[in-house]
């Protein structure tokens, strides 16, 4: 699955279940490709050391991250600062003066 990965980041939509809700293996494929977040397993779009690194590799990874998490301020100022865009994600952060 990671070799897919490596050449298409939306690779992981067709791998079975059990490796979307393996926490290493989408670590790695995060890494890749922030936005293979998209087709992680829901509770760990909710682990803060994956969406961390999902974020830095790829800011609009955001939109895929489990909503509390998108109030997590370190968190949306990493995506922010990867892409500028990944704000239109963070609603609960949007009037914070410093990610604006």
């Amino acid at each position: 699955v990671l070799e897919a990965v490596r050449q298409r980041g939306d690779a992981l939509q067709y791998a079975a279940e059990q490796l979307k809700a393996d926490h290493e293996l989408m670590l790695e494929a995060v890494r890749l490709d922030g936005l293979a977040l998209a087709y992680a397993a829901e509770p760990l779009k909710a682990d803060r050391e994956l969406v961390l690194e999902a974020v830095r590799q790829h800011g609009r990874a955001l939109e895929y991250v489990a909503e509390p998490l998108k109030a997590d301020r370190e968190l949306v100022l990493e995506a922010v600062r990867e892409h500028g865009f990944a704000l239109h994600a963070a609603e609960p952060l949007k009037a914070d003066r410093e990610l604006v």
